[in-house]
């Protein structure tokens, strides 16, 4: 079971990231009573400003932040302070070359950008030890001062370590892992190729080799190593952050990336876990969202529905507020208006009780001149700033609901040996990526609403019994620990849904010689026999499930039953294997096994939410075409509807139970008509 997170915010609260560094010393004070005015009450700073505080090597000043805390006190603003890890001077790179990363072929990454340097740097660590340490002593008690943001945006640019530091690293920690060369030849399948260690120093992070084929073994445990490198460096700073903290203020860093164990990290590290939510990415230049299939600004619901599986009740450090853009790339149109209130209203639907909008004013100088914030250039009130104003009197309007947890239908298992496997393993990817992306959609236009369920060391049955339904849709890795859990949560009621592929590998990557689906297949009383990606020469292939032809995905597994319990629910109805079972379910004390043989569509996952009873939970209180997402919280056996609209049209939906508007306070009951991207929140009596 893990632990509890240790801060939540009472209320909800608006923020935004601030940089006094690039201003006029002259329009702190009026840039700090502005935001006050529109309802910010929080600010993040110096999160990329070593050299205020170290201009040159061991000489250290606070003169300007001390100057800026001054105004900050003077205007009651509160203020989380970053620590400046993510970009180290050029005097430090300079000085200390042994401290940056490095491409694949060794080449290192130079001074210019951010995120040059390696977490396995003895020297950097080093540095970043004392910095973190300065900017704790001298910053951490100041009355204003609420919260620290470790780094920023970790494994964020970059998640691959070539560094001769990083070699050094990784093989201490597979000696750790491992204890013998023997150890690791066996689990990295060594033998083949001719690739068999004798000692560790002939061990390297992965190097560029013939068409960047590593082998994958090594390469999931490299992924590993990379997760745990991170840790230990946010853990660093969190240790030393800790020290001098204040009673009541909290450390967090933003996220989430890849080749990163976010659960461990909070909660080995963090007080509260914040994320960065920018849903214009859906309409950049290089996409295509008039013919997109995937939802456009609406899927980073998924990645929310992520956080709040990391942290219930999370923050949004960096909050879509302008065009996102870069001098080098991402080109991009300006969020049109009441999009800045619908995407604030998403994060908040799915579990934020802090938003904090990037950034308070666009920079006029450097790689990010065209990351817009809330102001443009010239500093005038603008669309955006009322806008922001709207949302600060809509936090207002719903405050009551603060605090409350999110009302999911059913779960979607992840566990981050089967993430890294498939980023190592392009099959792996394939289904994996494509059947999860299908059912949060489904999900999505059902208005069936999902949590992801992260299989961690410490998960409990009684985590997973919350849901009545748990799909694992291709769980090719999978250990004794994660298949006894999933076989008490059915023994003990629960209903697992498992795809094509399950129990294909062990813990290492390598593929059992034991017929799928592997250590399940005394619960599901299955067997697959033979099994094949849908070529490209190939039409679509079906099943037939209750006189009903319904598409099986990009890969079909060739079941067979194997006890008595067990029951054909679907055939396959075309191919070579036309016939064939595709479905089966198999009874387990008090609940079921489905074994499904296929990838995941939007139609087949919307039969299956059907079939299993958790399809539309709330159509009988409210009734919403597919363009609108509903999110539910609940607090104090209360009910709260989020219902946002992403369509630029208007969109009716239907209550059926008389429900209070929260930005009203009146009472809403049948047809009601939302404007384009407007949102409402309502309360159920």
């Amino acid at each position: 079971m893990r632990k509890k997170q240790n801060y939540r915010w009472e209320h909800l609260s608006l923020g935004t990231c601030y940089y006094p560094e690039h201003w006029d010393q002259k329009l702190w004070k009026e840039d700090l009573q502005r935001m006050l005015d529109c309802g910010i009450e929080t600010i993040r700073i110096a999160e990329f400003a070593w050299s205020k505080v170290e201009p040159r090597e061991g000489e250290f000043t606070y003169e300007f932040f001390d100057a800026f805390l001054e105004t900050v006190k003077e205007t009651g603003m509160k203020v989380i302070f970053g620590t400046p890890t993510a970009t180290p001077p050029a005097w430090l790179t300079d000085k200390y070359p042994e401290v940056l990363n490095c491409r694949m072929d060794g080449v290192p990454f130079r001074h210019g950008m951010r995120r040059h340097y390696n977490y396995n740097s003895p020297k950097y660590q080093e540095l970043c030890g004392r910095i973190v340490e300065k900017f704790a002593s001298h910053y951490a008690k100041h009355p204003n001062v609420v919260g620290w943001q470790i780094d920023n945006e970790i494994n964020c640019e970059i998640n691959e370590f070539y560094s001769e530091s990083d070699t050094t690293a990784f093989r201490r920690f597979l000696q750790e892992k491992y204890q013998t060369l023997d150890a690791l030849n066996a689990a990295w399948g060594t033998v083949f190729w001719n690739q068999t260690y004798t000692a560790w120093e002939e061990i390297y992070v992965p190097r560029t080799t013939i068409h960047n084929s590593t082998n994958p073994h090594q390469t999931l445990d490299y992924i590993r190593f990379v997760s745990d490198s991170a840790i230990r460096f946010c853990r660093m700073q969190s240790d030393i952050l800790r020290n001098y903290v204040k009673p009541g203020d909290f450390i967090t860093t933003n996220g989430m990336f890849g080749k990163l164990d976010n659960h461990r990290m909070t909660d080995e590290c963090l007080d509260v876990y914040t994320y960065d939510s920018y849903p214009n990415f859906a309409f950049c230049l290089r996409e295509d969202p008039k013919h997109s299939n995937n939802l456009n600004d609406r899927k980073w619901s998924k990645q929310l529905s992520e956080v709040r599986s990391v942290c219930p009740h999370f923050g949004i450090m960096e909050q879509q507020s302008g065009a996102n853009g870069w001098n080098t790339r991402m080109e991009a149109p300006a969020p049109k208006p009441g999009q800045m209130m619908l995407w604030a209203m998403q994060s908040v639907a799915h579990g934020a009780d802090y938003v904090s909008f990037f950034r308070w004013r666009t920079c006029t100088m450097g790689t990010e001149i065209y990351w817009h914030g809330i102001l443009d250039y010239d500093n005038r009130d603008n669309r955006k700033l009322a806008e922001v104003r709207r949302i600060r009197d809509r936090i207002r309007m719903i405050d009551e609901m603060a605090g409350s947890g999110y009302k999911a239908a059913f779960g979607l298992i992840k566990d981050y040996s089967n993430i890294w496997d498939s980023e190592v393993d392009v099959w792996h990817q394939r289904l994996t990526w494509q059947s999860e992306q299908e059912i949060f959609i489904a999900s999505q236009l059902t208005h069936s609403p999902m949590d992801h369920v992260y299989l961690l060391e410490d998960t409990q049955v009684e985590e997973l019994l919350q849901y009545p339904l748990l799909i694992y849709p291709h769980g090719l890795l999978l250990s004794e620990q994660k298949a006894a859990l999933l076989k008490a949560y059915v023994e003990q009621g629960g209903c697992l849904l498992i795809g094509a592929r399950t129990g294909q590998k062990d813990e290492s990557g390598k593929c059992v010689m034991t017929p799928m689906p592997g250590l399940l297949a005394d619960v599901t009383e299955s067997d697959v026999k033979e099994f094949t990606f849908i070529g490209p020469a190939d039409d679509a292939v079906t099943m037939e499930w209750n006189g009903i032809e319904t598409q099986t995905g990009l890969f079909n597994d060739i079941l067979d039953t194997t006890g008595e319990k067990a029951k054909v629910l679907a055939r396959y109805s075309s191919n070579y294997y036309k016939g064939s079972p595709a479905m089966i379910e198999t009874s387990c004390k008090l609940g079921r096994v489905i074994h499904f043989g296929g990838t995941f569509t939007r139609e087949n996952t919307k039969a299956f939410l059907e079939y299993t009873g958790v399809l539309s939970p709330w159509k009988e209180t409210i009734e919403l075409p597919e363009a609108c997402e509903l999110c539910v919280r609940e607090k104090d056996e209360r009910l709260y509807f989020f219902v946002l609209n992403y369509s630029d049209k208007e969109q009716e939906i239907c209550i059926r139970r008389t429900m209070t508007d929260l930005d009203t306070s009146e009472k809403a009951e049948g047809c009601i008509t939302l404007k384009a991207y407007e949102t409402k929140v309502y309360r159920a009596e």
